[in-house]
């Protein structure tokens, strides 16, 4: 098909002269702010770290498990199990660029894509522990299955129905999912990735009034290209009165049979090749009036409660990647024989290990602990799920990183080359390439960085208010300056007062590394202070030094729930465990506070001058491809 020609974007403001929408940022942080969720029910163990209050209650007793809830799932895990051991070859699946449809047969009949959707409507009803052992299960066996279901189950159609759905759209489309019908989830376009406010695609009321007309493109659609039913995200008309130039964007169920739904191109990648993510456009689209989710305008906030539930379910996948990393590590260094040892004695090698082990430690306590909020209920997890996210996702590449080391040359080389010579073909290259992934997809570092530090911020912004918008009137920014001078001294002199009781149950041996993170606590609450009072409204561009301080809330979050799962487990091995990790992760911290900003600073300067022009030298004598200017991304109407 033609592309039609492009239409003006009535939704958003006029571009200046350079093409750019006039307040860019503005519009962008208006958009997002609008977005955010509402705080939860319940005291948060991120939340309250950030501020510089240890709450014990809010991580003890540790989330376990429900015994009859675990046995429950156990059937249907060894169902898909059994799927995998006998129709999946994860090898031969990325060669093909796909999963055999045998396979895919097998595990929906075992139940792997209708884990999460109620009994009520034929699914499992899976709690979202139970859901996370099933997909890190398949992720251990072949990750690219496990993004299949998860780009099904976690952010595809079923979540944001059961969330949002009217009961007529649950009773047409909860039972198709839980019957066969593969769902995906489309926000990302070519001009947005992070920032909604750069979104395109469009939904304009059709003129007839029986419901919307559907245009634009979608990029890196998780099982778009095969999907039936889609969650899209698009632009749609302001109501009357609205402040000019917010985009206001609304969540809409798409069936792909529908005319005019189309892939654009099947996208391939580093690694999970047997998964289908591609450019998918919509071209006069006809969706019913009543295939609108939610409310009109509030699809933001509907894609970033679905992205936060949904993102759980990586940590697991993470952390199931890191126990198979470990456990061929485990082998092959015992086995190992060089310079008269096995090379899991020599201590460049066995401490290693011992990081590793820690750090998988680490993956399940967290993991499991934000998991467990969601079956408890009553919690607000988002701060929990965006670093368990962030943690496991960076410490899975690092894990599989010193794994492929470690391998050597066998670790470079593929499991089908190792079969081929008669080695054990343990896939430790597919899992390296794989494992870099995590930290870009549902959410970058960078951006789960800046969303953690906005969070960790926002109680002293209600607090501050006026004092820090350069746009309030004198006198207001006056007696917000007054409130906080009879506010802040107290809340300061509290971040330096100790506490030195422990949690009953903590083995003895951990009662010093409880005392170290409540230290801790209360220093990154400091910090955060200083950094206001330093730049004030200035700090949202510190990006640097904001993403330590999250760093610091991350490490120290991670490490109550490392304290607590050991203190659950009851025997020394786990405390040897968490003491390992609760002491890597203070050493890290010491080297963030001798990170100095004016360090930051001049390396924004170097990459400034970079972008400008200078330096060009450091770029000669290579020889680049040539790269053709790229087409216009604008999908038009």
């Amino acid at each position: 098909m033609a592309p039609h020609p492009p239409a003006p974007d009535s939704h958003r403001p006029a571009p200046d002269a350079a093409g750019a929408a006039p307040d860019g940022r503005a519009v962008a942080r208006a958009v997002a702010e609008a977005a955010r969720e509402e705080q939860g029910g319940g005291r948060s163990l991120a939340a309250g770290i950030f501020l510089g209050r240890l709450w014990p209650a809010a991580v003890f007793p540790f989330p376990e498990q429900d015994p009859a809830d675990r046995a429950r799932a156990e059937p249907v895990l060894e169902a898909i199990e059994r799927a995998l051991r006998e129709h999946l070859d994860p090898e031969e699946a990325e060669r093909a660029r796909t999963l055999p449809d045998a396979a895919l047969k097998a595990l929906f009949e075992a139940g792997a894509f209708r884990l999460k959707i109620p009994e009520a409507y034929g699914g499992l009803g899976f709690g979202q522990v139970n859901y996370c052992r099933a997909v890190a299960m398949v992720a251990s066996w072949c990750n690219s299955a496990a993004i299949w279901m998860s780009g099904h189950q976690s952010i595809g159609l079923s979540t944001p129905l059961r969330l949002f759905g009217t009961p007529a759209q649950k009773a047409a489309y909860l039972p198709r999912l839980a019957g066969g019908a593969l769902s995906a989830f489309a926000l990302t376009e070519p001009e947005a990735g992070s920032d909604p406010a750069r979104l395109r695609t469009r939904a304009d009321p059709a003129p007839d009034g029986s419901g919307w007309i559907l245009n634009g493109e979608k990029l890196w659609c998780t099982n778009g290209p095969v999907a039936d039913l889609i969650v899209v995200m698009a632009l749609t008309p302001p109501p009357p009165g609205a402040p000019p130039g917010r985009p206001r964007i609304s969540a809409f169920i798409v069936e792909t049979a529908w005319e005019g739904c189309s892939t654009g191109h099947r996208c391939d990648f580093a690694g999970y090749g047997a998964i289908h993510s591609g450019l998918l456009r919509f071209r006069d689209v006809r969706v019913p009036a009543g295939n609108l989710l939610w409310e009109e305008g509030q699809g933001l906030k509907l894609a970033l409660i679905t992205l936060n539930t949904g993102r759980l379910t990586l940590p697991a996948t993470n952390t199931a990647v890191a126990r198979q990393c470990l456990g061929i590590v485990r082998q092959w260094c015992a086995r190992r024989v060089q310079w008269g040892a096995p090379i899991g004695a020599h201590e460049a090698v066995g401490a290693q290990v011992g990081w590793m082990a820690a750090q998988v430690f680490a993956m399940e306590a967290i993991t499991d602990y934000a998991a467990g909020l969601v079956d408890r209920g009553g919690a607000d997890v988002r701060l929990e799920a965006a670093i368990a996210k962030l943690f496991c996702s960076e410490a899975v590449f690092e894990v599989a990183d010193r794994t492929l080391q470690l391998r050597g040359g066998r670790g470079y080389e593929t499991a089908a080359s190792l079969r081929a010579r008669g080695e054990e073909p343990w896939p430790v290259e597919r899992l390296w390439r794989e494992a870099r992934l995590n930290r870009i997809v549902e959410g970058t570092s960078e951006i789960l960085r800046l969303f953690l530090a906005r969070e960790a911020l926002d109680p002293h912004l209600r607090r501050a208010g006026a004092l820090l918008d350069p746009r309030a009137p004198r006198r207001a920014r006056l007696w917000a300056g007054l409130r906080l001078a009879v506010t802040y001294p107290l809340w300061y002199l509290r971040r330096w007062i100790p506490d030195w009781r422990t949690p009953a149950g903590l083995p003895r041996g951990l009662r010093r590394r409880w005392r170290a993170l409540e230290r801790g606590t209360r220093r990154l609450a400091r910090q955060v202070l200083y950094g206001m009072v330093r730049f004030g409204p200035g700090l949202e561009h510190r990006q640097m030094l904001l993403g330590r301080l999250v760093d610091e809330g991350v490490d120290l979050t991670v490490m109550a729930a490392v304290l607590v799962r050991a203190a659950s487990r009851g025997y020394p091995a786990s405390a040897r465990l968490a003491d390992l990790f609760c002491r890597t992760a203070l050493a890290r911290s010491r080297a963030r506070r001798r990170t100095p900003v004016a360090l930051d600073r001049a390396a924004l300067a170097l990459g400034r001058e970079v972008l400008a022009g200078a330096h060009l030298d450091l770029e000669a004598g290579i020889l680049a491809p040539a790269i053709a200017p790229a087409a216009d991304p604008s999908p038009g109407r």
